[in-house]
Protein backbone atom coordinates (compact mmCIF):
# COMPACT_ATOMS: atom_id res chain seq x y z
CA UNK A 1 0.00 0.00 0.00
CA UNK A 2 2.65 2.28 0.91
CA UNK A 3 4.49 2.10 -2.70
CA UNK A 4 1.31 3.79 -4.17
CA UNK A 5 2.70 7.01 -1.98
CA UNK A 6 5.71 7.96 -4.38
CA UNK A 7 6.48 11.54 -5.53
CA UNK A 8 6.63 9.37 -8.51
CA UNK A 9 3.26 7.97 -8.41
CA UNK A 10 2.03 11.56 -7.37
CA UNK A 11 3.13 13.21 -10.63
CA UNK A 12 1.53 10.52 -12.76
CA UNK A 13 -1.64 11.17 -11.05
CA UNK A 14 -1.42 14.43 -11.42
CA UNK A 15 -0.32 14.25 -14.89
CA UNK A 16 -2.85 11.35 -15.76
CA UNK A 17 -5.76 13.61 -14.00
CA UNK A 18 -5.03 16.51 -16.39
CA UNK A 19 -5.31 14.55 -19.16
CA UNK A 20 -8.32 13.23 -18.63
CA UNK A 21 -9.90 16.36 -17.99
CA UNK A 22 -8.52 17.35 -21.81
CA UNK A 23 -9.74 14.43 -23.30
CA UNK A 24 -13.04 14.80 -21.59
CA UNK A 25 -13.63 18.03 -23.51
CA UNK A 26 -15.10 16.04 -26.23
CA UNK A 27 -17.34 14.37 -23.60
CA UNK A 28 -18.93 17.25 -22.42
CA UNK A 29 -19.60 18.91 -25.43
CA UNK A 30 -21.16 15.76 -26.53
CA UNK A 31 -23.45 15.95 -23.50
CA UNK A 32 -24.38 19.79 -24.24
CA UNK A 33 -25.72 19.58 -27.35
CA UNK A 34 -27.33 16.31 -26.70
CA UNK A 35 -28.93 17.52 -23.64
CA UNK A 36 -30.15 20.68 -25.11
CA UNK A 37 -33.59 19.20 -26.54
CA UNK A 38 -34.49 18.40 -22.80
CA UNK A 39 -36.67 20.23 -20.35
CA UNK A 40 -35.06 22.37 -18.24
CA UNK A 41 -35.54 20.94 -14.80
CA UNK A 42 -33.71 17.30 -16.55
CA UNK A 43 -31.08 19.55 -18.48
CA UNK A 44 -28.79 19.42 -14.96
CA UNK A 45 -29.41 15.96 -13.92
CA UNK A 46 -28.73 14.38 -17.47
CA UNK A 47 -25.58 16.13 -17.40
CA UNK A 48 -24.63 14.87 -13.94
CA UNK A 49 -25.89 11.50 -14.90
CA UNK A 50 -24.28 11.60 -18.13
CA UNK A 51 -20.61 11.92 -16.73
CA UNK A 52 -21.12 9.75 -14.15
CA UNK A 53 -22.11 6.76 -16.91
CA UNK A 54 -18.47 7.82 -18.13
CA UNK A 55 -16.79 7.70 -14.84
CA UNK A 56 -18.32 4.10 -14.37
CA UNK A 57 -17.49 2.94 -17.91
CA UNK A 58 -13.71 3.94 -17.64
CA UNK A 59 -13.67 1.86 -14.06
CA UNK A 60 -15.08 -0.72 -15.71
CA UNK A 61 -12.84 -0.88 -18.75
CA UNK A 62 -9.73 -0.19 -16.71
CA UNK A 63 -10.48 -3.25 -14.88
CA UNK A 64 -11.20 -5.77 -18.11
CA UNK A 65 -7.45 -4.29 -19.83
CA UNK A 66 -6.57 -7.69 -20.90
CA UNK A 67 -10.33 -8.06 -22.61
CA UNK A 68 -9.41 -4.18 -24.38
CA UNK A 69 -6.01 -6.06 -25.37
CA UNK A 70 -7.76 -8.80 -27.63
CA UNK A 71 -10.20 -5.74 -29.30
CA UNK A 72 -6.85 -4.87 -31.25
CA UNK A 73 -7.16 -8.69 -32.72
CA UNK A 74 -8.22 -8.41 -36.17
CA UNK A 75 -11.56 -9.01 -36.58
CA UNK A 76 -12.78 -8.96 -39.92
CA UNK A 77 -10.58 -8.92 -42.96
CA UNK A 78 -10.55 -7.48 -46.51
CA UNK A 79 -7.93 -8.12 -48.89
CA UNK A 80 -5.20 -6.14 -47.13
CA UNK A 81 -7.58 -4.31 -44.63
CA UNK A 82 -8.27 -6.02 -41.15
CA UNK A 83 -10.24 -4.45 -38.97
CA UNK A 84 -10.00 -5.36 -35.01
CA UNK A 85 -13.03 -5.00 -32.55
CA UNK A 86 -11.74 -1.39 -31.66
CA UNK A 87 -11.33 -0.07 -34.97
CA UNK A 88 -14.94 -0.93 -35.76
CA UNK A 89 -16.36 0.50 -32.29
CA UNK A 90 -13.86 4.01 -33.32
CA UNK A 91 -15.58 3.97 -37.22
CA UNK A 92 -19.28 3.29 -35.95
CA UNK A 93 -19.01 5.83 -33.57
CA UNK A 94 -17.26 8.58 -35.50
CA UNK A 95 -20.32 8.14 -38.30
CA UNK A 96 -22.72 8.43 -35.21
CA UNK A 97 -21.08 11.65 -34.33
CA UNK A 98 -21.00 13.10 -38.18
CA UNK A 99 -24.55 12.13 -37.95
CA UNK A 100 -25.20 13.63 -35.02
CA UNK A 101 -23.42 17.35 -35.64
CA UNK A 102 -24.76 17.75 -39.24
CA UNK A 103 -28.26 16.97 -37.97
CA UNK A 104 -27.78 19.59 -35.34
CA UNK A 105 -25.86 21.81 -37.98
CA UNK A 106 -28.89 21.53 -40.17
CA UNK A 107 -31.34 22.37 -36.63
CA UNK A 108 -29.59 25.50 -36.18
CA UNK A 109 -29.71 26.88 -40.14
CA UNK A 110 -33.57 26.42 -40.35
CA UNK A 111 -34.12 27.87 -36.80
CA UNK A 112 -31.66 30.81 -38.27
CA UNK A 113 -33.68 31.28 -41.18
CA UNK A 114 -37.46 30.37 -40.14
CA UNK A 115 -39.62 33.73 -40.09
CA UNK A 116 -42.10 32.05 -37.39
CA UNK A 117 -42.76 33.94 -34.10
CA UNK A 118 -40.95 32.45 -31.23
CA UNK A 119 -44.36 31.10 -29.52
CA UNK A 120 -44.79 28.93 -32.80
CA UNK A 121 -41.33 27.53 -32.29
CA UNK A 122 -41.64 26.93 -28.94
CA UNK A 123 -44.87 24.89 -29.72
CA UNK A 124 -43.42 23.57 -32.74
CA UNK A 125 -40.24 22.03 -30.74
CA UNK A 126 -39.94 18.49 -29.95
CA UNK A 127 -38.13 17.54 -26.70
CA UNK A 128 -36.44 14.75 -26.26
CA UNK A 129 -37.12 11.65 -23.61
CA UNK A 130 -34.54 11.44 -21.21
CA UNK A 131 -33.74 8.17 -21.29
CA UNK A 132 -33.19 8.70 -24.89
CA UNK A 133 -30.71 11.33 -24.48
CA UNK A 134 -29.14 9.44 -21.41
CA UNK A 135 -29.17 6.08 -23.87
CA UNK A 136 -27.49 8.35 -26.95
CA UNK A 137 -24.57 9.43 -23.90
CA UNK A 138 -23.69 6.02 -22.74
CA UNK A 139 -22.89 4.90 -26.60
CA UNK A 140 -20.68 7.76 -26.96
CA UNK A 141 -19.23 7.60 -23.75
CA UNK A 142 -18.32 4.24 -24.61
CA UNK A 143 -16.28 5.09 -27.77
CA UNK A 144 -14.52 8.14 -25.78
CA UNK A 145 -13.81 5.90 -23.55
CA UNK A 146 -11.47 3.84 -25.17
CA UNK A 147 -9.12 7.34 -25.82
CA UNK A 148 -8.93 7.13 -21.79
CA UNK A 149 -8.13 4.35 -20.97
CA UNK A 150 -5.57 3.60 -23.78
CA UNK A 151 -3.89 6.82 -22.39
CA UNK A 152 -4.19 5.76 -18.29
CA UNK A 153 -3.24 2.12 -19.22
CA UNK A 154 0.08 3.61 -21.34
CA UNK A 155 0.96 5.80 -18.52
CA UNK A 156 0.05 4.53 -15.53
CA UNK A 157 0.82 0.71 -13.91
CA UNK A 158 -1.09 0.67 -10.80
CA UNK A 159 -5.02 -0.05 -11.28
CA UNK A 160 -5.47 2.16 -8.15
CA UNK A 161 -3.97 5.18 -9.44
CA UNK A 162 -5.56 5.06 -12.63
CA UNK A 163 -9.06 4.69 -11.00
CA UNK A 164 -8.89 7.70 -8.44
CA UNK A 165 -6.98 10.11 -11.29
CA UNK A 166 -10.49 8.65 -13.82
CA UNK A 167 -12.57 9.84 -10.63
CA UNK A 168 -11.16 13.33 -10.16
CA UNK A 169 -11.65 13.95 -13.23
CA UNK A 170 -14.90 13.57 -13.65
CA UNK A 171 -15.69 15.17 -10.38
CA UNK A 172 -13.78 18.48 -11.85
CA UNK A 173 -15.96 18.31 -15.36
CA UNK A 174 -19.37 17.33 -13.09
CA UNK A 175 -18.14 20.88 -11.30
CA UNK A 176 -18.02 22.77 -14.62
CA UNK A 177 -20.23 20.71 -17.14
CA UNK A 178 -23.64 22.93 -16.22
CA UNK A 179 -22.14 26.60 -16.33
CA UNK A 180 -20.27 25.76 -19.48
CA UNK A 181 -23.09 23.75 -21.44
CA UNK A 182 -25.34 26.83 -20.86
CA UNK A 183 -22.56 29.27 -22.10
CA UNK A 184 -22.10 26.79 -24.88
CA UNK A 185 -26.27 26.78 -26.12
CA UNK A 186 -26.37 30.38 -24.91
CA UNK A 187 -24.08 31.50 -28.36
CA UNK A 188 -25.27 30.43 -31.51
CA UNK A 189 -22.43 30.75 -33.10
CA UNK A 190 -20.43 28.98 -29.91
CA UNK A 191 -22.81 26.11 -30.64
CA UNK A 192 -21.74 26.08 -34.05
CA UNK A 193 -18.15 25.58 -32.68
CA UNK A 194 -19.14 22.95 -30.59
CA UNK A 195 -20.72 20.94 -33.88
CA UNK A 196 -18.04 21.31 -35.54
CA UNK A 197 -15.78 20.44 -33.14
CA UNK A 198 -17.67 17.10 -32.72
CA UNK A 199 -18.06 16.66 -36.81
CA UNK A 200 -14.38 16.78 -36.87
CA UNK A 201 -13.93 14.53 -33.93
CA UNK A 202 -16.27 12.09 -35.81
CA UNK A 203 -13.50 12.28 -38.52
CA UNK A 204 -10.60 11.45 -36.28
CA UNK A 205 -12.52 8.09 -34.81
CA UNK A 206 -13.41 7.22 -38.48
CA UNK A 207 -9.85 7.56 -39.50
CA UNK A 208 -8.22 5.79 -36.60
CA UNK A 209 -10.49 3.18 -37.41
CA UNK A 210 -8.85 2.39 -40.79
CA UNK A 211 -5.77 2.78 -39.44
CA UNK A 212 -4.88 6.37 -39.88
CA UNK A 213 -4.34 7.73 -37.02
CA UNK A 214 -4.05 11.59 -36.46
CA UNK A 215 -3.09 13.44 -33.17
CA UNK A 216 -5.64 15.13 -31.73
CA UNK A 217 -3.06 18.28 -30.56
CA UNK A 218 -3.95 18.90 -34.32
CA UNK A 219 -7.89 18.76 -33.25
CA UNK A 220 -7.48 20.97 -30.18
CA UNK A 221 -5.04 23.45 -31.81
CA UNK A 222 -7.79 24.13 -34.46
CA UNK A 223 -10.35 24.26 -31.63
CA UNK A 224 -8.59 26.42 -29.42
CA UNK A 225 -7.67 28.97 -32.26
CA UNK A 226 -11.29 28.86 -33.28
CA UNK A 227 -12.18 30.03 -29.64
CA UNK A 228 -9.95 32.59 -29.31
CA UNK A 229 -11.36 33.89 -32.70
CA UNK A 230 -14.74 33.79 -31.21
CA UNK A 231 -13.58 35.30 -27.62
CA UNK A 232 -11.93 38.33 -29.60
CA UNK A 233 -15.31 38.39 -31.32
CA UNK A 234 -17.44 38.68 -27.89
CA UNK A 235 -15.29 41.46 -27.40
CA UNK A 236 -15.55 43.62 -30.28
CA UNK A 237 -19.11 43.10 -30.16
CA UNK A 238 -19.50 44.16 -26.47
CA UNK A 239 -18.25 47.48 -27.53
Amino acid sequence: MMELFTVENLLAFLTLAGLEIVLGIDNIVFIAITTDKLPEEQKPFARKAGLLLAMIERIMLLSLVSWIAKLRDPWIQFSHFSFSGRDLILILGGMFLIFKATTEIHNLTNQATESASEEKKKKGAKKASLYFVLMQIFLLDTVFSFDSVITAVGMVDSLAIMILAVVIAVLVMMTFAHPLSEFILKHPTLKTLALAFLLLIGVFLIADGFGKHIEKGYLYFAICFSVIIEALNFRIRSK
